[in-house]
């Protein structure tokens, strides 16, 4: 009885033993066709989504403001770099050329006196040092009837000298005012003054009668 017991556990373990690798197998391919399925699914579902579809129709204000021309509108910064850079490059800039022959009028007319003055004034400084330093001194001045011909030139040099001042101070104010002038066209370079903008004066109604008002519209 015992050996017919221990025959049959040993022919159980051999059968479980044998079934084992068989049940592995089949375990692992039911999960590779399970995961195959599942990415076939997957792709399927990727590829069957419909492409949202794009509107043909485009809006026709927006289509209408993109094709219109806009007026050009200079940078302030800009202009007034250009400005600094060198005089009137900035009103070219702002494409406002009609300023330009003033700019250089004006700077020029200041670049005048500012040479004049300078010559003049080395010129007589130079004959007042020398009557300083020599009372025989001559030059193109000797010949005048004065009494005092070292007071006399020391006070067309300081004259002159006074002049120089004020030459390089309009000169240095022209120059920043037409940096200035850039920098305010470029701002007002499509600045709307249409009829709207307007100021007058008309009757308006008070608690105590009838009076008038200044009325600005814009």
């Amino acid at each position: 009885m015992k050996k017919r017991t221990s025959i049959i556990v040993m022919l159980l373990v051999l059968l479980i033993a044998a079934c084992t690798p068989l049940c592995r197998a089949q375990t692992a391919d039911t999960a590779s066709a399970i995961v195959a399925d599942t990415a076939g699914k997957k792709n399927t579902s990727i590829i069957m989504t419909p492409k949202p579809a794009v509107s043909r129709f485009v809006d026709k204000d927006s289509l209408a403001y993109a094709l219109k021309p806009h007026p050009f509108q200079p940078n302030p910064k800009k202009a007034g770099l250009y400005a600094a850079i060198l005089p009137g490059l900035g009103q070219v800039y702002n494409r406002q050329y009609w300023k330009i022959p003033i700019v250089y009028a004006g700077l020029g007319a200041t670049g005048y006196f500012v040479v004049n003055n300078l010559t003049n004034y080395r010129k007589y400084r130079k004959a007042y040092v020398g009557r300083l330093t020599d009372p025989n001194y001559k030059d193109e001045f000797s010949t005048l009837n004065v009494g005092d011909q070292i007071a006399y030139v020391k006070q067309i040099q300081d004259d002159y000298s006074k002049n120089l001042n004020i030459s390089v101070l309009l000169t240095g104010v022209g120059y920043f005012l037409q940096v200035l002038d850039a920098i305010t066209g470029a701002h007002l370079k499509n600045f709307d003054m249409s009829r709207d903008i307007s100021m007058h004066v008309q009757p308006v109604a008070m608690p105590t009668g009838f009076g008038m008002a200044l009325v600005m519209n814009f």
